[in-house]
């Protein structure tokens, strides 16, 4: 494999797969950009990437756009970090069998690897993350136990280290692993430039909770009823019609409510409603939203009838729930599970290690 030219203080590599997600790639290089030079500048002064491919015609994006590569595998060893920025997960393979070697050969000489986004479920195909802890994305909980029930995830924070290997949930929380590296190598002055100039005015450390809450998740076994309880957490703010979910599982609304009693114990609108008052509760515990923004995110039309169903869940307010003391996450260890109330069975209540 081909050399580098003199390393600078932060090195980075970045592997795209196919359908990569373009937020992930662009938050983490921006980052690398700004810290690696002054003001806006983009010269790779302290900072250096490299993105590096198997093949030579460009890789597509998710949103369609293509990126061209730097250059074929180069020594791992020259690198501080080997980003692999995962994206689409069911649109065919995600990376070639070279690549596959590539990222065997940089774990092998102790590289850091890195899984942004749906890149910890590369790493875990590649079986580089056996015995780690991966973090991804509250929507791919369930994508994630289905394909590799015998790996520890986290769904509940925005990136985990482990060791020499760090998945990131993806979005936002590119942005602040980028930030969280850079701080480590080039100190928080350089982090805190960066951010002010992309205006993110506020770093997050990995403990911290993803900004939508897992909202479910006892396994389940009938196929229709998880992709109806995706298509419910997908659709919190906008609530859909159960004669629509039903539609979009190509069954009958009866059909739906069968399934859903026998899997849940609930019917559909039931559980559904459930799902959206334990988001607030989750909103209510940990943003400075108002409530009336908390009530039409979680889909209800007016704070009235909002009030009444939380109450009628919990046995107090919104704004009793104000009063209580907001739970602060742990940076050292994955956030834990709060204890449920009484009926939160009924909600299907998603629990983490």
């Amino acid at each position: 494999m081909a050399g580098l030219r003199a390393r600078p203080p932060l090195s980075v590599g970045f592997i795209l797969a196919e359908n990569f997600t373009l937020s992930a790639f662009s938050l983490f290089v921006d980052f690398l950009r700004l810290a690696s030079d002054e003001g806006d500048r983009s010269r790779p002064i302290q900072c250096r990437w490299t993105i590096m491919s198997s093949r030579q015609t460009a890789v597509k994006a998710s949103c369609g756009v293509q990126i061209n590569r730097d250059s074929g595998f180069l020594d791992p060893r020259n690198f501080d970090y080997i980003v692999v920025v995962g994206g689409l997960l069911h649109t065919g393979p995600q990376i070639d069998d070279e690549t596959n070697a590539y990222l065997a050969a940089a774990a092998r000489d102790g590289v850091t690897l890195i899984g942004l986004c749906t890149g910890g479920f590369i790493l875990c195909r590649a079986g580089l993350m056996k015995g780690r802890r991966v973090c991804v994305s509250w929507y791919c909980y369930q994508d994630f136990l289905s394909e590799f029930p015998d790996h520890r995830v986290i769904a509940d924070r925005m990136f985990f280290v482990d060791g020499n290997r760090i998945t990131c949930s993806g979005g936002a929380g590119t942005a602040d692993l980028a930030s969280f590296l850079i701080e480590r190598h080039l100190g928080r002055a350089i982090a805190q430039k960066a951010r002010h100039i992309l205006l993110l005015d506020r770093v997050r450390a990995g403990s911290e909770a993803q900004p939508h809450p897992p909202a479910n998740d006892e396994i389940v076994g009938d196929e229709r009823v998880r992709r109806a309880l995706l298509l419910m957490e997908q659709h919190v703010a906008d609530p859909l019609p159960i004669a629509e979910l039903a539609s979009r599982l190509s069954i009958s609304p009866r059909q739906l409510e069968r399934l859903f009693q026998s899997a849940m114990g609930v019917r559909p609108a039931q559980h559904y409603r459930l799902l959206r008052l334990r988001y607030a509760r989750w909103l209510l515990d940990h943003t400075d939203l108002s409530i009336t923004e908390i009530a039409l995110d979680s889909g209800f039309a007016d704070c009235a009838h909002f009030s009444r169903k939380f109450k009628a869940l919990h046995g107090f307010t919104p704004t009793d729930a104000r009063t209580r003391e907001k739970p602060r996450p742990v940076d050292n260890e994955p956030a834990m599970p709060t204890m449920p109330p009484p009926n939160a069975h009924l909600a299907a209540m998603r629990i983490f290690e």
